[in-house]
């Protein structure tokens, strides 16, 4: 199994909108981080944010492959720097990453 990542904006019709690996943000928006499983159909996939210390994690049902999901984090003050986002399936294997700049104004 594997994914492929695009981090943006927002998520419309499924696609991902305003993609880019680094991000000028007010507090309080949300970055989108868009997949496309592969080969993982009746699985649950995770999908991880990490910067230092800090993680948060999503968990969701893939129940077909080839699979569209996303996920967001919402940004806060404290919250910049470079951050991974991993989609993570069965133990642990990672499917996908991507890496991402966030600067909170």
């Amino acid at each position: 199994p594997h994914a492929e990542l695009k981090t943006g904006t927002a998520v419309e019709k499924m696609e991902i909108v305003g993609e880019a690996s680094e991000f000028k943000v007010a507090a309080g928006t949300r970055i989108y981080v868009w997949a496309k499983v592969m080969g993982a159909a009746d699985t649950t996939v995770s999908f991880v944010f990490s910067k230092g210390d800090k993680t948060s994690k999503q968990e969701l049902k893939v129940p077909r492959s080839p699979y569209r999901t996303n996920a967001y984090r919402t940004f806060r003050k404290g919250d910049e720097g470079e951050w991974t986002v991993k989609l993570v399936g069965d133990q642990e294997a990672v499917l996908g990453s991507a890496t991402i700049k966030v600067e909170v104004q």
